[in-house]
């Protein structure tokens, strides 16, 4: 086996344990060296790669995101955006989310996870603006509509109700949402889209 086929097992053995270690005790209870000893590597092997148990998480949520909540294009607004919230909302009942709220809470005092969180919501943000964009032009959306307002306005509450639990999440949740939210993102009958 090659060292660079090795390196590569080694990184994802220990983004994988600290998957598991974060999904099974939390992100407060984990350390780099449960993480070590997990993926069976050294302490220096994980900060020759990562400066903390937080980089060590993002990296992983990126890939996870990356991988299971694409933003799609099929040319109806209403339909991509149900189609993405249900899958945001699918990933966030997975050991991802359990990871993703550790590192949300962990980001309120750790400056890596909100660097990473800051920069893991970034991407989501512009990929959602950039599918509102493209929906305005052909004339689903408001001309008038400030994309970034409508992006806290679609996402804002799965995030409320999942970070706060304040109720269950059925699937049918962002259908109620899209239901009340989109009529005013649509342009009013009569009036010109662009």
């Amino acid at each position: 086996m090659t060292p660079a086929i090795r390196s590569e097992q080694s990184r994802q053995a220990i983004v994988d344990a600290a998957f598991g270690l974060c999904a099974e005790r939390g992100f407060a209870a984990i350390t780099i060296e449960g993480i070590a000893a997990r993926a069976g590597v050294g302490k220096t092997t994980i900060y020759r790669w990562w400066p903390s148990k937080a980089a060590i998480l993002i990296e992983g949520i990126e890939t996870a995101r990356d991988a299971a909540a694409g933003f799609p294009d099929t040319g109806d607004i209403r339909a991509d955006l149900a189609a993405q919230t249900s899958s945001v909302m699918a990933l966030f009942n997975t050991e991802f989310g359990t990871i993703w709220r550790g590192l949300i809470g962990a980001a309120q005092s750790d400056k890596a996870a909100a660097d990473g969180v800051t920069r893991i919501l970034r991407v989501s943000i512009d990929a959602c603006v950039a599918r509102l964009a493209k929906a305005r032009e052909a004339g689903q959306i408001r001309a008038d509509l400030d994309l970034e307002l409508a992006v806290e306005l679609l996402y804002g509450p799965i995030y409320h109700t999942w970070l706060l639990r304040t109720r269950p999440l059925p699937e049918a949740y962002m259908e109620a949402v899209l239901t009340t939210l989109l009529p005013a993102l649509v342009p009013a009958p009569g009036e010109p889209s662009s």
